[in-house]
Formats: C-alpha cells, sequence, structure tokens
C-alpha cells in the first residue's frame, strides 16, 4: 500500500491569535513568505503525495482562493514580465496536484474533521498534516514517515519527548522500542495530566493512519473537552492493529502558540536565501 492522500484539517477558528484571525484562517498566517499551510501541503507533496483534503469551516474561504488559479494576477505578472513571480505563483499549485475541499459541519474535533473525509480517503492509508506544527526536515518529516511505512504498513504517528508539565497539552504514548527510531505502541491517552503520563513521547501534528481507523473514531463517544479525540480512535485502533511512533530527525515549530509563530518566523527568515544576511545583521544591532 502506499500513502496517496492528505487531509488537513483546517475548521478551527484560531482563537488564540485574536484579532489576527477575525476575517482570515490561522492556517493563512504567514511564516516569512508563505502561509502555514502552504508549508504543510509542500511536506505532503515532496513526501510523493498528489490528493490533498482540506477539512474545513465557515469563513475559510482564502484557502481553497490560495491554492486555486489567480487569473487576473497571473495576467498582471505576465503582462509586466514579471515572469519570476508568475513561477512562483504557479508553484502554489503544481499541475498534477488535486484540491479537494470538505466541510466540517461542527466543530467536534479532530477525530470528527478526519472522519469527515472517510468518503474521499475510502480504503487507503492516509496522511493526516496539522498546518500549525510547521515541520522542517531534511529529508521532509513527512517523507520519513512515508518511507517508514513502506517497510511497516502499519500506523505511524510522529512523536518527540515534551517537558513533563507540557503532557496535557498532547496525545502521550508508551511502548516497546523496535529500533532507533521506531516503536512499537502499546499504550495512547490524550492530554494526560503529568501524574497520569505513560511517558513524555508527545505526539506530533504528522500521522499515517491505515483505514480502519474510520470505523474506530465513529464509535468513540466524545473525549477531552467533550470533542470526538482521533487519540481515542488511535487507541482503539491498536486493540486490531499495530501502530507505531516515529522519532522523526528535524524540528517542529509550534504554530499554534504565538511564541512557536515568532520562533518560526525568526528561525526561518535567517535561513532564508534572500533575508537571511540581512535579517541576521539587524538582529545584531538590536539593543535586548
Amino acid at each position: 500500500m502506499k500513502v496517496r492522500k492528505a487531509i488537513f484539517p483546517v475548521a478551527g477558528l484560531g482563537t488564540r491569535f485574536l484579532p489576527a484571525t477575525k476575517a482570515q484562517p490561522k492556517e493563512m498566517l504567514p511564516v516569512v513568505d508563505k502561509p502555514l499551510i502552504q508549508y504543510a501541503v509542500e511536506e505532503a507533496y515532496a513526501a510523493g503525495i498528489r490528493q490533498m483534503i482540506f477539512v474545513n469551516g465557515r469563513n475559510k474561504r482564502a484557502i481553497p482562493d490560495h491554492f486555486d488559479t489567480a487569473y487576473e494576477l497571473e495576467a498582471e505578472l505576465l503582462a509586466s514580465g514579471k515572469n519570476e513571480l508568475l513561477s512562483m505563483v504557479h508553484s502554489i499549485k503544481p499541475d498534477d496536484m488535486e484540491c479537494i475541499y470538505i466541510r466540517q459541519p461542527k466543530a467536534l474535533g479532530l477525530g470528527h474533521a478526519v472522519l469527515c473525509a472517510q468518503c474521499v480517503v475510502v480504503n487507503e492509508p492516509f496522511a493526516v498534516l496539522l498546518a500549525d506544527d510547521l515541520m522542517v526536515g531534511k529529508p521532509p518529516v513527512l517523507k520519513q514517515m512515508v518511507d517508514q511505512f513502506a517497510e511497516w504498513q502499519a500506523s505511524i504517528l510522529a512523536v518527540q519527548e515534551v517537558p513533563t508539565e507540557h503532557t496535557k497539552r498532547y496525545g502521550i504514548c508508551a511502548g516497546t522500542p523496535v529500533s532507533d527510531r521506531m516503536m512499537d505502541l502499546t499504550h495512547i491517552v490524550e492530554k494526560p495530566s503529568p501524574e497520569e503520563a505513560p511517558s513524555r513521547l508527545g505526539v506530533a501534528g504528522r500521522y499515517i493512519l491505515t483505514p480502519g481507523v474510520f470505523r474506530e473514531i465513529a464509535n468513540q463517544p466524545r473525549g477531552v473537552g467533550g470533542e470526538i479525540q482521533l487519540t481515542d480512535g488511535i487507541a482503539a485502533l491498536m486493540r486490531r492493529e499495530k501502530v507505531f511512533a516515529y522519532r522523526y530527525d528535524g524540528k517542529r515549530y509550534d504554530c499554534g502558540s504565538k511564541e512557536g509563530f515568532l520562533e518560526a518566523n525568526v528561525e526561518l527568515a535567517l535561513q532564508h536565501p534572500q533575508l537571511g544576511e540581512s535579517f541576521r545583521n539587524y538582529l545584531r544591532q538590536l539593543d535586548v
């Protein structure tokens, strides 16, 4: 089985970034010169995925508009001879990439958002990418996971160690190591207190899941926060199938928080081929 489809749950309201997100999706907030959702889509594309499924909600028109053809803009760039910018605009959605948009009628949680895409995924393995987790790796983090899936043919969750006091922010898992980076999961729980956490391994915003998880999500009652949790569906899936955790090689920026968002902007600006040197010089001049 190959991973050919990716789900992007983008229906959230982004309340932690108000007022910036009052009229625009949080996934469209820019890090340097690209919106968060574009980073996630580019990561999926680099992993060989060509069908992008966006589970969105009200007031999310900016996301399909971003990946749609902008005829007026492209005509203006062409007429002005701005060919480099025109190529950049074309690269946002390559010709072999398909975008599908599904409405999540109610904000019932991440598990429910994934379940909304079942009609498109059907019986294939699929990836889930949370755009406010900006992941940087060489090779890209999802490509690392797709390569692991090719070998193990089982669900894989990206994980990282988190501070003990932060376990209540993550799905936390535990299991038996099978290699340097892979772990056969035996336990997973959503947002446990530090006292109840089975480990400090937190699930980051990248998943590869088998279609069996849909049945498990559909049978879950509402969990933490009164929502249908993806973590609970994965916990139920573990009773029927192998599920692995993968310690990815790379860095995660928690762009769901203002601090993480600012860190991503600073660090990626420093790595930018055109902006990096001048921005570094500017930072050196600051009296902080």
